[in-house]
């Protein structure tokens, strides 16, 4: 009996659901548009493995999709396509719910381009499961251990300031502080792309973080965005170096350290840049810092000199190596 009784619900859920869809991925999201910049994004956490493989899509003048719950992925590669065509987010999911059998169990939030914003929560979703819809942006959740988790997740997202990562950030920290996924945390994802699409994906890639299996994924996602803050201004730096404006990119590069202190060669190449300035005095107690803290960087002084990145002075480069 209890085998016929196993067997019998085995069948309703394969014949429900398409068999690509029997993926359980409860979990909570975030998908907007920044008015001010353009931007699209989804913001995701699941105690579910490598969850920013399966629910985050966007793509730059487009839209963005979260698809989760009993997942089908094809929500998000379609979702776009239709937006592509000149579909709003409203008209592609509306399309893709009336292709889809399993429906029911599905959880899917867009966001297009210019601000329209569609979502489905299917009334089989494991509760507690909901959504709620502001200005270019939708938050759901499904498998939450309350209820209330995606109204703190809009409020957050509301009051929060800042770019479109640190606000969506916000709703993810919100939502695992009100008990998140009730059965813990296990990844978390955030995927970004501009507001000026140039029409090659790579380039059009602002973010693109996954936390693949992590005791507390939102928290080790924030500390990464927290790292690409920092390489943003490194690499801006490295452009102004480039173009031979030295001040900026001394800026830059402090702006780098700034975020991202703990590590020795963001401060490196800045008192690298200032020996090129001809700031030796200034550069020698950065280095004494760095070498103190990462012995390998005094070794690489002398190979950047072959690179034309260090003088090729041996009294400057005597007076560096002895720090």
């Amino acid at each position: 009996m209890r085998k016929h009784i196993l067997t019998t619900i085995l069948f309703v859920l394969v014949n429900m659901i398409p068999a690509q869809g029997i993926r359980p991925v409860n979990t909570y999201s975030i998908v907007a548009l920044d008015e001010t910049t353009g931007e699209l994004g989804v913001a995701v956490q699941s105690h579910w493995f490598s969850v920013g493989a399966l629910v985050p899509w966007a793509q730059a003048g487009v839209g963005a999709v979260a698809t989760q719950s009993f997942i089908k992925v094809a929500y998000g590669p379609e979702g776009l396509q239709l937006m592509r065509e000149g579909k709003t987010a409203e008209e592609a999911l509306t399309i893709l719910l009336d292709q889809d059998e399993g429906k029911a169990v599905r959880q899917v939030g867009m966001v297009d381009a210019i601000g329209n914003v569609a979502v489905h929560t299917g009334k089989d979703c494991i509760d507690f499961a909901g959504h709620i819809v502001g200005k270019n942006y939708t938050v759901q959740a499904n498998l939450m251990e309350k209820s209330t988790v995606p109204e703190v997740m809009a409020n957050a997202f509301e009051s929060t300031s800042g770019g479109l990562a640190d606000r969506m950030l916000a709703a993810l920290e919100a939502a695992q502080n009100e008990g998140g996924d009730l059965r813990g945390k296990q990844s978390a994802a955030m995927l970004i792309v501009s507001g000026k699409p140039t029409g090659i994906s790579y380039k059009d890639v602002v973010l693109d973080l996954r936390i693949e299996d992590h005791p507390t994924p939102i928290k080790e996602l924030k500390r990464l965005i927290r790292i690409h803050k920092a390489y943003i201004h490194a690499n801006k730096g490295d452009h102004y170096m480039e173009t031979g404006q030295i001040e900026l990119a001394l800026k830059e590069y402090d702006q780098a350290t700034e975020y991202y202190p703990e590590n020795p060669e963001l401060p490196f190449w800045t008192a690298v840049t200032l020996v090129g300035a001809n700031r030796l005095d200034e550069a020698l107690p950065i280095f004494k810092d760095v070498f103190a803290r990462d012995p390998k960087l005094k070794i690489l002084v002398p190979r950047l000199v072959k690179s034309k990145l260090f003088p090729d002075d041996k009294d400057i480069l005597r007076r560096v190596i002895n720090q």
